[in-house]
């Protein structure tokens, strides 16, 4: 398992990389033709997924299951986003269900968030 100090810079690693790419396509999406609308929403995930990525790197310590929640959404964020952005460009998917299997994993990220919230941290002493 990837600890806590190793878990923290990789979050942040792809949460500039989201970022820089939900811009670059909103641009995209913004200035390109028949297909605008994925990149729009390819766009919309990455910049929702950024911070929510530097959220859970700031919280690893809090948040019992940060990593898992994270790790849910990088590689959902990557198979929806990156399946909408192949059939923007190349006309063809990453491979059958790519982006509904990224958004499942996503919300399940989101779901790993809220149990986290749920969970109670050990007392300091």
């Amino acid at each position: 398992m990837i600890s806590n100090t190793r878990a923290a810079p990789l979050f942040f690693v792809f949460a500039g990389l989201f970022g820089a790419a939900g811009v670059a396509l909103a641009a995209v999406a913004a200035h390109g033709g028949g297909e605008a609308a994925l990149a729009a929403s390819a766009s919309a995930m990455c910049l929702a997924h950024a911070p929510a990525l530097l959220g859970l790197a700031i919280g690893l310590e809090k948040i019992k299951t940060a990593r898992l929640a994270g790790f849910l959404i990088i590689g959902g964020t990557l198979l929806f986003a990156g399946d909408l952005v192949m059939v923007r460009f190349t006309g063809i998917g990453l491979f059958p269900f790519a982006a509904p299997a990224g958004g499942w994993a996503m919300m399940l990220g989101w779901l790993a968030i809220a149990a986290g919230g749920l969970m109670r941290s050990k007392p300091q002493a």
